[in-house]
């Protein structure tokens, strides 16, 4: 079996991992790096199948490229291809008014929905005498991991989490010969969730007990849905405002992909949805807590709402993702200012980071891969994979960095 990093390797991003077995190839994933400008994956070799594990922009986005390029299906779960199709079609959308020339327009898109191939977890596909199952992934509805079965066995997790979140459960271990596995989140450890929920809803209480408003910019595809269970029932007056909403009805009408259908429908409930630009003013007189797009402050919603209270130190921004070098959330973080058009601001209003990290953690990183007791490790998606190597190595694994277009044979 032979693999190669076509992209993601050394880096968070772009992950795109191309395979070769028995004269058949397989891909599995394909996105890129939503920077400024984007970066792309080296570009892959016509394949006999093509395998995305969820719906993300660093692991679809050039997705839409494959197909009108090559014309191959792609298998993916019903919320990777629903929830996906969305995100692809804002990246164009974004492309465009950031003045970055796009790899595929919309109608590359629409091209793309008819040559999806549903499946779902336990789920077996033959290609060529080679099977690939799908296990979860635990990362967000639908996030799927590829265990590709020949005379030897490879699994690739796409990214992961293997703790049970609101949303959804965590990823289970599966026993195989070479593990491609995420390693974003090498040499950190998240502190443990319940704390770090209570620190964020304490943080939001003393906010709307001083008279401010807590905004909480929170990506559209399972950080919105994250973020609106861990506020229920709190007694929070909450608004939801951008894509994220969209994806809730989605989500909603694919109850086997969530852990608890009855907790999100509720979660739903108890928020007032900001549905045109009357809303946004009516209802945003009222809220104490505004949760909304984009999740790294590059555009959308959020930045009206900042803008308006960006000199009010009783309201505060609490940033509940990861923010990519070169993004605007980015910028807030490290300087206190955000760019709105052209123009920068200094932020004078309260900020504060909460980690709600998807992603599987260094601990459970190491535990995972020990449950599935591989001879080798190819670690990929992260800027830091020396850490986690040197303690695997210490364990008596056999571990490979790659880079980028770099083939391993096993």
């Amino acid at each position: 079996m032979k693999v190669t990093l076509l992209g993601g390797a050394s880096e968070v991003g772009s992950l795109s991992a191309y395979v070769e077995e028995k004269g058949f190839r397989l891909l599995f994933d394909c996105g890129l790096t939503p920077s400024k400008p984007p970066k792309y994956p080296m570009k892959p070799p016509v394949v006999d199948l093509a395998f995305l594990s969820h719906a993300h922009i660093d692991h679809s986005g050039m997705i839409p490229w494959l197909c009108a390029t090559y014309g191959m299906d792609v298998v993916a779960t019903k919320p990777s291809i629903v929830v996906g199709t969305m995100l692809l079609e804002d990246s164009v959308k974004v492309s465009q008014l950031e003045g970055f020339p796009a790899p595929y327009d919309k109608g590359d898109v629409r091209l793309l929905k008819r040559h999806f191939q549903e499946a779902t977890f336990g789920d077996v596909l033959d290609v060529g005498g080679i099977d690939v199952q799908m296990h979860s992934a635990g990362h967000i509805p639908g996030a799927a991991m590829f265990e590709v079965r020949s005379e030897k066995t490879m699994l690739f997790t796409g990214d992961i989490n293997t703790l049970d979140s609101h949303l959804v459960n965590g990823a289970k271990p599966v026993k195989c010969d070479t593990l491609v596995i995420e390693s974003t989140y090498s040499g950190r450890d998240h502190p443990p969730r319940s704390e770090t929920e209570r620190h964020f809803v304490n943080k939001t209480r003393e906010v709307v007990e001083r008279g401010g408003l807590a905004i909480v910019p929170a990506f559209a595809v399972g950080r919105t849905q994250e973020m609106m269970m861990t506020l229920m029932n709190k007694g929070f007056r909450v608004i939801l405002d951008g894509m994220g909403g969209a994806v809730n009805r989605h989500y909603q009408n694919m109850p086997n992909y969530l852990r608890s259908p009855e907790r999100l429908d509720d979660a739903v409930s108890q928020i007032r949805m900001v549905r045109n630009p009357g809303d946004r003013q009516s209802l945003s007189q009222s809220a104490q807590v505004i949760i909304t797009t984009s999740g790294m402050l590059d555009g959308g919603p959020v930045l009206e709402y900042i803008s308006a209270k960006k000199n009010d130190k009783n309201s505060a921004v609490l940033i509940t993702g990861f923010q990519v070098e070169g993004t605007n959330g980015r910028l807030l973080m490290d300087t206190g200012e955000l760019k709105f058009g052209d123009q920068k601001a200094k932020i004078q209003c309260e900020l504060g980071f909460y980690d709600f990290s998807a992603h599987a953690d260094h601990n459970e990183l190491i535990k995972f891969i020990k449950a599935c007791d591989p001879q080798d490790v190819i670690l990929c998606h992260g800027d830091n994979r020396i850490v986690l190597a040197n303690d695997l190595k210490d364990d008596g694994f056999k571990v490979h960095m790659p880079k980028e277009g770099q083939q391993m044979e096993f």
